[in-house]
């Protein structure tokens, strides 16, 4: 029992940090909360237990976007997020299929690589013709990224690639945390639906741990938005990053059996 609780605890508490995390930046809580969540238990119970969080996260979020700015929003990438549906039922389907150690190693390089391209200190050789011809708002571009995006955040819970897509758009702050919400808010209510019919929920104590996460991830997230003007961004991209760094390479390590 002892040991059961604690275990509970210590879910809610990574859960929390992660809404924290997101209620500054604006994103981080699947990433965070995922990847914190794989080095203590295994990563496809860490993709499962985060979507309950992750969904009420964004109800939260999404509701900085004021009516005119949500429909303009809605028109302006709704190729992108019909496209991400659709990859995150693909990427569901293949979450039970992925052996436990490549799925590590993958949610490592992910966060590596969002960091190595999102940090504002260092230039990359070539990232800025890759974002061009990548990240543009072609309708075309706009749907297969959001595909490719949908695949890797249903198997992993991994958003950064949405992140850095909308990043490169040079949306305003509470425009681009509005959009982030909405653009999660979709895929993990089809992910919600989707968990149950697939079984990932098991016999039902995963869905009462997740919906229970739910709750520390709330108040995490409340927490964050009001420390969020508080914090100047400098700080904020550091103490992002920074995170971001250890917790892939931490994933990186088990996921070649460092």
């Amino acid at each position: 029992m002892e040991g059961t609780l604690a275990a509970a605890a210590l879910v809610f508490g990574i859960v929390a940090f992660g809404g924290f995390v997101t209620g500054v930046n604006g994103f981080g809580f699947s990433v965070v909360g995922t990847a914190l969540l794989a080095a203590t238990i295994d990563p496809q119970t860490a993709v499962v237990v985060m979507i309950l969080p992750i969904l009420a996260g964004n109800v939260s979020l999404v509701r900085e976007l004021d009516r005119s700015s949500l429909q303009s929003c809605v028109r302006r990438f709704w190729p992108y997020v019909a496209a991400a549906l659709v990859g995150t039922i693909v990427g569901m389907l293949l979450l039970s299929a992925i052996p436990t150690q490549p799925l590590t190693l993958a949610l490592g390089l992910f966060v590596l690589v969002y960091v190595v391209f999102s940090q504002p200190w260092v230039s990359v050789p070539g990232e800025d013709r890759l974002r061009g011809i990548c990240f543009t708002e072609k309708t075309g571009m706009k749907a297969g990224l959001g595909f490719v995006s949908g695949v890797i955040f249903g198997a992993s819970n991994v958003g950064v690639q949405v992140v850095a897509y909308l990043q490169s758009l040079k949306l305003d702050r509470s425009t681009f945390v509005g959009v982030v919400a909405m653009v999660f808010l979709g895929i993990s209510t089809v992910r919600v639906v989707l968990a149950s019919v697939l079984g990932l929920f098991g016999g039902g104590d995963l869905l009462l741990l997740s919906a229970a996460a739910a709750v520390p991830g709330l108040v995490g997230v409340s927490a964050g938005k009001w420390v969020r003007p508080r914090v100047p961004v400098s700080y904020q991209q550091v103490g992002t990053m920074g995170l971001l760094l250890l917790i892939g390479l931490r994933l990186t390590s088990r996921g070649i059996g460092l």
